[in-house]
């Protein structure tokens, strides 16, 4: 069934997919009747579901004539992409930015599902044991496993 987020997320996604242009421009007010809820609900959307790590870039203008407009950016080659989103990680991962970068590589089709239940659950069971240092616990195993899963998939390409 999903999240009320989860339908949000798709209907935005849907007109994207119908844009010639891979972008839209949409009432914050407009989503938040359409989908009976409060305008920071689609905030909340926008803000987790369409970030850049994600591959998107939202524009938003708040106010009487205000609007959001959502562009998906167009990337030239995926495997320079996933290495570019593997380098962004940097020394300490928070885990919006991984839930983000996981699901960008799944969209580039770099990952499966699978793939992330994996990550999800290991960086799970391995931080959950630590009180200080998450952060940096979870870049170093996510770089790792990420590393692990793209060069053998390519191996296999």
């Amino acid at each position: 069934m999903g999240t009320l987020a989860d339908h949000i997320e798709a209907y935005i996604k849907h007109l994207l997919q119908r844009s010639e242009s891979r972008s839209v421009e949409l009432s914050r007010a407009q989503l938040a009747d359409a989908f009976s809820c409060v305008p920071s609900q689609i905030n909340y959307v926008l803000a987790t579901r369409f970030t850049l790590e994600r591959g998107y870039i939202v524009e938003s203008r708040r106010g009487g004539g205000g609007y959001i407009r959502i562009a998906h950016v167009q990337v030239e080659d995926d495997l320079t992409h996933a290495a570019n989103l593997l380098k962004s990680i940097g020394s300490q991962l928070s885990e919006r930015r991984m839930e983000n970068i996981l699901a960008r590589l799944q969209d580039l089709g770099m990952i499966t599902p699978r793939h992330c239940r994996l990550i999800r659950g290991i960086v799970q069971q391995e931080t959950g044991a630590i009180g200080q240092g998450k952060d940096l616990l979870r870049a170093s195993l996510v770089r790792a496993l990420l590393f692990y899963i793209i060069e053998s998939e390519c191996r296999e390409w």
